[in-house]
């Protein structure tokens, strides 16, 4: 393989890390959403333990917008626990539920952002010999 072959080859290279490096960007932002999703539902959860039965409550439902609603029975609550299924939980086993949920989150981040690292490490050893090819060519 000639110089220019094989530069051709270190920039595709580059090219595909870069691409990767951006789709784990944006999945790692939608874990960080989904986290902080399961934070603010933790929080509301939790909040129930504080309320009595038929008292008025707002429900976010989304867009900054509320409804009001009168709590039936604050012990239960109905939880999703996969393929549109929904079970009743009490609240603390719910707030175990979503604790587990937001580990499990927190935990493909982090495997995210060390693939993320290593493509890094990658490119940057791609580069390091592109700039030898490079520097050996003008000699």
């Amino acid at each position: 393989m000639n110089r220019e072959e094989e530069l051709a080859k270190y920039l595709s290279l580059i090219e595909y890390y870069k691409d990767q490096l951006n789709s784990i960007e944006i999945q790692s932002s939608y874990l960080q959403a989904a986290i902080a999703e399961y934070y603010k539902t933790r929080m509301t959860v939790e909040q129930l333990n504080k309320i009595s039965d038929g008292n008025e409550i707002l429900i976010p439902v989304g867009g900054s917008t509320f409804i009001n609603a009168c709590i039936k029975n604050p012990s239960k609550v109905l939880f999703d626990i996969g393929a549109g299924i929904v079970t009743e939980k009490t609240v603390d086993d719910a707030i175990k539920k979503i604790n587990q949920r937001i580990e499990n989150l927190q935990e493909t981040q982090k495997k995210l952002l060390s693939i993320a690292q290593q493509l890094q490490n990658e490119a940057a050893e791609i580069s390091k010999k592109m700039q030898k090819l490079i520097s050996e060519e003008k000699e």
